[in-house]
């Protein structure tokens, strides 16, 4: 998905989401009156369009206005055009007929983000513009309500709405345009993730830097599922985790790369203190089982840790909503069968108010896998991530994001950051590998090059210069 940005502070820190609520109260307690507003918007549609066309002079194209305020957007920007020499055709959204004549372009400002009820867009085979959000789609879920347009290009106002980038919305809305017209966004505690947020929320290691300073304790593996713990290991080290200890208490496995310094434990977890102490993460689940003296062993440890937890797989199942420790810093990693498991019901459509949910219930950051990754904390802070793809659908997929997620956590992110950051350099993996047939050692292959073109990481004798006085 691309995103271009007019008018706008694009180096700003995420990229904003307004839920349609709050989008709302935006809009009425802007400083600007309301067909201000709308005149700006028109506006921003109009050089949009004639961006899209190429030109003005004879171009056709048919505005589909519906009675809202999105309406009044196309109803503005066709006046706009028409003064620039296009041939201009403004249909109202109630009367359309069943299919547009072949134009140039069309401008969708049928219905907004708002919409509740089916609607059936008329067909076209011309280029789609839409404004706000393709008419059709729920401004909060991105699911299809009836017959949407499918936009090339939709223009959107200061904040993505949710329906950009969730469900069926995610390819409907094309191409992304996001335009300042004079909205104050800044109460929003939802955004999605760019390059330039992970580069910057991902410690970088100091020359000073000893092994001790970023170790990680990965807890991990049983008879048959050896693979996830090789895959959370090799993760976590290739992530930038200096020193990796390795325990499973039910089976050895040999196989575990040999820079990792093997650690025997019982099935209890009855660790002494003075082992935890120097460990700046441990990363608990992947691959471990559901032995119910060892889920009873995983919350006895977690209860006793002091310093960042990642929970992934099998240790999401020895506890409820409510078994989490009281001032944890714990990131689980749940998929829907683990989510419905510590919530008692599936995440709905409105995956963020979810997450949201959960977080604040569990006392946990939250990080829901899925086509799109939503993480959470407590306070409601949530962070959006959409550079994977389908290729990571795949066997061990998840153990590589766990022990992602856990050397971040050693080398000193903030819990909201790591995972953030952890799902971002996980889908941009995929960009060193090929369109299919990806396995997940493919991306532990993949880490060391990808966290130095993300900037993470960099090149021996390449200077830091955010670091310098």
């Amino acid at each position: 998905m691309l995103y271009e940005f007019y008018d706008c502070e694009s180096n700003s820190v995420l990229i904003p989401i307004a839920s349609v609520e709050e989008i709302r109260a935006i809009d009425r307690s802007a400083q600007f009156s309301m067909e201000v507003l709308i005149e700006r918007a028109g506006a921003a549609v109009a050089r949009s369009a004639l961006r899209e066309l190429g030109g003005s002079y004879g171009r056709r194209v048919v505005v589909v206005s519906g009675k809202g305020f999105n309406g009044e957007d196309g109803k503005v920007a066709a006046k706009r055009l028409e003064r620039r020499g296009v041939r201009v055709q403004l249909i109202n959204a109630d009367e359309a007929p069943k299919e547009l004549p072949d134009v140039d372009l069309v401008v969708d400002a049928a219905y907004g983000t708002g919409l509740k009820r089916p609607y059936k867009s008329p067909k076209t085979n011309s280029t789609v513009l839409s404004v706000d959000i393709p008419s059709g789609v729920d401004g909060d879920t991105g699911s299809s309500i009836g017959r949407p347009f499918k936009a090339k290009k939709t223009l959107t106002f200061n904040a993505l709405k949710p329906g950009h980038i969730f469900s069926d919305g995610a390819y409907l809305s094309g191409e992304l345009e996001i335009v300042d017209i004079g909205l104050d966004t800044s109460s929003l505690s939802c955004g999605l993730v760019t390059i330039d947020d992970v580069s910057r929320w991902v410690p970088s290691r100091s020359e000073e830097s000893h092994k001790w300073k970023s170790a990680c304790w990965v807890i991990a593996g049983s008879e048959g599922m050896e693979g996830a713990a090789i895959l959370t290991v090799s993760a976590a080290q290739r992530s930038g985790a200096g020193y990796i200890r390795f325990s499973s208490p039910e089976v050895e496995i040999p196989e575990v790369p040999l820079e990792a310094v093997i650690f025997p434990v019982k099935t209890d977890l009855s660790i002494e203190e003075n082992e935890i102490s120097r460990f700046k993460s441990f990363v608990i689940g992947p691959g471990l089982g559901r032995n119910p003296d060892l889920l009873e062993g995983i919350k006895g440890l977690v209860s006793r840790l002091r310093c960042p937890i990642v929970l992934d797989g099998d240790a999401l199942y020895a506890f409820d909503k409510n078994d989490f420790p009281d001032k944890s810093q714990i990131i689980i990693t749940p998929h829907e069968g683990e989510f419905e498991k510590i919530m008692g019901k599936k995440p709905t459509l409105d995956r963020v108010s979810s997450v949201r949910k959960c977080a604040e219930e569990t006392g946990c950051v939250v990080l829901l896998k899925g086509p799109t990754t939503v993480v959470s904390d407590p306070e409601g802070k949530t962070r959006i991530i959409n550079s994977g793809d389908q290729r990571l659908a795949t066997a061990g997929s998840g153990d590589v994001l766990t022990g992602i997620i856990g050397a971040f956590l050693a080398r000193g992110a903030g819990l909201l950051e790591a995972a953030s950051s952890g799902a971002y350099v996980h889908g941009q993996l995929l960009n060193r590998l090929p369109s299919t047939g990806v396995v997940a050692n493919d991306l532990v292959t993949c880490l060391i090059e990808t966290l130095v073109d993300i900037g993470v990481d960099r090149e021996l004798g390449v200077y830091d210069e955010t670091n310098l006085g």
